[in-house]
């Protein structure tokens, strides 16, 4: 099991691949929207803001309102972000619970 730490790094390190990509995509996926991270086996969670092709704002908490909302493991959490672990497939064996408009779900593959 991955620590709260490790969690956090993966989404800066998630946040900073954005950065970098954030100029190619933002032309093709204009998506705004508050993100919720549960991290089940933790009982911890993380928010921010995806705008402009970037995660911004990135904290510690929940927030109960946000837009796309996705629960997975520590475990898991690491591994999509490393890579090694394919969104589509997590999603469809159910490691990773994704809820959102569907529309943004399909911008949010785009940006990802």
């Amino acid at each position: 099991m991955a620590t709260v730490d490790e969690c956090r790094q993966a989404l800066q390190d998630l946040a900073a691949r954005l950065e970098r990509n954030a100029e190619t995509v933002r032309d093709r996926v204009d998506l705004d929207r508050t993100l919720a991270c549960r991290i089940t086996d933790l009982e911890t969670a993380f928010h921010g803001r995806i705008t402009g092709g970037r995660l911004v704002e990135l904290a510690d908490g929940d927030d109960p309102k946000a837009k796309i909302a996705m629960s997975t493991t520590s475990d898991d959490l690491v591994a999509l972000v490393r890579g090694d672990l394919d969104v589509t497939r997590a999603v469809a064996n159910r490691r990773v619970s994704i809820k959102a408009n569907p529309f943004d779900l399909m911008k949010l593959r785009k940006l990802l």
